[in-house]
């Protein structure tokens, strides 16, 4: 019987989950603290934790971060607001195995538990006799998806040109905008496609941990080193190593990963050896690199080395056109797993999905259409089954653009002023992804004016 530990400090939400989890065969323990939950890891057997993402005295992100390092391969699943969703987004990138938002929906829920639990094993059996959890080689077929928007045109054009090459690759692009997807892309169109794809999120692992990743080490070469391990560059030999989110590498690792780039060779941790390899790598960041160079935050070197060739992958709200396209596909995607026939989106649907910015990206969108083809009843998706953020978000902006048409009827000065205001702020809340501090940045305001302003506009 498979562990499931709670941790959430609304006492009616464990007793909720613990009975539900309890009837469908589960054995359910509960906790209302960050530190009991990891206490509770220390100490018992655990096969996954359900974690709220606002507890009392930590957030998500500092329990995944600890719970990954007492316990690599235990599946976390955050429980969040839709409000938290980009942090939600970011704590998958952060090697959470995923999220559900609140109202918590309790066959969504089961779902992706039973999920989480089959992938454990499955990566169990694939690492048993090795001493080791493998990191993620994959090799099927790219998810790309070819949009109709000029930009997914000109990105698809982008990604042909360079795949048959054997240049190293920079993927710039914001979370959940599918910069893995591109990179897989890129290794699948390659010579390279018939060998291993090898990804690593190096926002989700820490300082410490890195170099054994990325070169492996030798049994005994430091504490906890209780067998041999086979590095990324290893393992990917032939094929494509991805290294995602590249710019939060320490400095240290960048400087011993400049030395293994340039000579073509890698050395374990602990080990005498060096093994030649032969790599192709592609690299990702949300971040400017070079702007990382100025600020002395990434190697110039090494940003040189990763930069033959580079490519953006657009935020969603940036192509449009392509919103229904990736929304169909994963309908069907949803439907297949789910074995329904959910036929389409109802058009006030589809008019929501166009007005909302999408913060999260594909990865949003994606979450967005699972949870709606599992909640429908009738033969399309409504306005029911989409969280009330998405349809308050449209609902609010129609409102304030009929408020400001209202007060236009004698326009002046002032007037054209406060509108033109208003969509400078929104252009800007949109281009930084509703980050307030970014924003206020940007418009050469403080926080304060910021939140009043928003305040007063309804956003």
């Amino acid at each position: 019987m498979s562990i499931i530990l709670i941790a959430d400090d609304d006492h009616d939400i464990c007793m909720l989950l613990s009975r539900f989890l309890t009837k469908n065969g589960y054995e359910a323990v509960t906790v209302s603290s960050g530190g009991k939950a990891l206490e509770q890891i220390r100490t018992n057997k655990v096969d996954l934790l359900l974690c709220d993402f606002r507890l009392g005295d930590m957030e998500g992100t500092e329990v995944l971060a600890t719970v990954k390092t007492m316990q690599p391969t235990l599946p976390v699943i955050i429980i969040t607001g839709y409000s938290d969703i980009k942090v939600a987004v970011n704590l998958i990138k952060a090697g959470a195995y995923d999220y559900v938002t609140k109202p918590i929906i309790p066959d969504e829920i089961l779902l992706t538990i039973k999920k989480a639990l089959s992938s454990k094993e499955k990566e169990t059996v694939d690492a048993k006799g090795e001493g080791q959890s493998k990191p993620v080689i994959k090799a099927k077929p790219s998810d790309f998806i070819n949009g109709e928007s000029s930009e997914a045109q000109e990105l698809k054009k982008q990604i042909d040109l360079v795949a048959p090459t054997n240049y190293s690759v920079i993927i710039y692009g914001e979370s959940g905008a599918g910069k893995e997807v591109a990179a897989r892309m890129i290794h699948n169109n390659s010579t390279r496609s018939n060998k291993p794809f090898v990804a690593m999120d190096c926002g989700a692992i820490s300082k410490e941990l890195a170099g054994s990743e990325l070169f492996g080490h030798e049994k005994g070469s430091f504490t906890g080193a209780l067998t041999t391990k086979i590095g990324h560059f290893e393992l990917a030999n032939g094929g494509t190593l991805f290294l995602d989110e590249v710019a939060n590498l320490s400095y240290e690792v960048q400087t011993s990963l400049l030395r293994v780039v340039q000579e073509r060779k890698v050395k374990r941790i602990g080990g005498t050896k060096e093994i030649p390899f032969d790599v192709r790598i592609v690299v990702a960041s949300n971040e400017n690199l070079s702007e990382s160079c100025r600020k002395g935050k990434f190697r110039e070197d090494l940003f040189y080395r990763f930069n033959e060739f580079n490519l953006s992958v657009p935020a969603l709200r940036q192509r449009q056109q392509d919103i229904m396209v990736f929304a169909n596909h994963y309908l069907s995607m949803a439907n297949k797993e789910l074995g329904k026939q959910i036929s389409g989106f109802n058009e006030e649907v589809v008019d929501c999905f166009m007005h909302y910015s999408w913060p999260g990206n594909v990865r949003e969108l994606k979450n967005v259409v699972k949870r709606a083809t599992l909640l429908a009843n009738d033969s399309s998706i409504t306005l029911r089954e989409l969280p009330a953020e998405i349809t308050n978000y449209k609902n609010a902006a129609v409102n304030q653009g009929n408020k400001l048409q209202e007060e236009s009827s004698s326009p002046d000065l002032k007037q054209t002023a406060h509108e033109a205001e208003y969509h400078i702020i929104l252009d800007v809340l949109k281009k930084v992804n509703y980050n307030k501090t970014k924003a206020a940045k940007l418009l050469n305001i403080d926080r304060k004016t910021l939140y009043n302003k928003m305040k007063a506009f309804d956003l």
